[in-house]
């Protein structure tokens, strides 16, 4: 069996991530939530905020700004406005 899902994350200019993960944390509009393999159904709006990939043990961090979440027993694509990496984001 199959512990991983796959997570897309794509930008209006690219797709930025495609790869089989662990798990997702998306910061939706009515709070973050968790994505795990075999995730019922659902598609969430998110809000401005940090995105979080787990895979193998590591974490990855990226900086979403506004979009959808379409989340599958498969996987999850997440549709955002803008996407960037939390260090590249100025704290002004």
């Amino acid at each position: 069996m199959d512990d991983k899902l796959q997570f897309d994350l794509v930008s209006p200019q690219r797709l930025v991530v495609s790869e089989r993960v662990d798990a997702v944390i998306i910061p939706g509009v009515e709070g973050d939530f968790g994505v795990l393999p075999n995730h019922s159904p659902v598609v969430a709006m998110i809000r401005e905020g940090e995105l979080t990939v787990e895979n193998e043990g590591t974490k990855r961090s990226f900086a979403v700004v506004g979009g959808v979440a379409d989340v599958t027993p498969e996987g999850v694509t997440v549709l955002a406005e803008a996407i960037s990496t939390p260090d590249a984001v100025s704290s002004d």
